[in-house]
């Protein structure tokens, strides 16, 4: 039941601040962020290790915004482990426009998804084909450029998240109760940010 509310609550709070602070959407920002969980006895995430960075035992925020204002539109839990390219479908609003990604994303699946959403993938790029390697490198430099660019604002919400918000770890144990409070850390966000927003406008 808290989770339907906390969901519900999250939907109806963003869906009034987006019709007041998105006037045209262009496109979406799509990436993850772990967060410890409140006990390693907590059965319900798992441990990952990430870049070079000590393992967590925790879950995973999967997170679409949208890249002009920043207002997270949607939100999907999951335990650490869960690969970003499948969890991250959840993430994506209808009529994405552009989705800006990292390379966790490449891979058909997750572009199909974001197509038949309506949207256009730009995902990073690893590696590409081409003639000789200067050309090739300057070819993939040029692609992944704008692209980084655009997705880096997603950094600066969790960094909000965590530093102004509380959630480096959580409070309760299991997946039900990690989605209920990263989703009111986004209810409580969004709120700041688009009141931000409307009073500038």
């Amino acid at each position: 039941m808290a989770h339907d509310l906390d969901r519900s609550l999250f939907h109806e709070i963003t869906g009034q601040l987006k019709s007041k602070a998105i006037k045209v959407k262009t496109g979406t920002l799509v990436d993850a962020t772990i967060i410890a969980s409140a006990s390693e006895a907590d059965g319900e995430a798992h441990w990952v290790k990430h870049k070079g960075k000590p393992p967590v035992h925790g879950f995973k925020a999967h997170v679409g915004a949208d890249a002009d204002t920043a207002l997270v539109e949607e939100i999907a839990i999951t335990p650490a482990n869960v690969n970003d390219g499948k969890a991250g479908l959840e993430a994506v609003p209808d009529n994405p426009g552009e989705v800006f990604a990292d390379s966790a994303y490449r891979g058909q699946h997750f572009g199909d998804a974001v197509r038949a959403k309506g949207g256009t993938p730009r995902i990073v790029a690893i590696g590409m084909w081409g003639r000789n390697e200067a050309e090739t490198l300057t070819r993939l430099e040029a692609w992944n450029r704008p692209i980084h660019r655009v997705r880096g604002r997603i950094e600066k919400i969790f960094g909000t998240w965590k530093r102004s918000y509380g959630l480096r770890r959580m409070r309760w144990r299991g997946l039900a109760k990690a989605a209920v409070q990263v989703r009111l850390t986004a209810v409580a966000y969004n709120l700041k940010r688009g009141l931000r927003i409307v009073a500038a406008t």
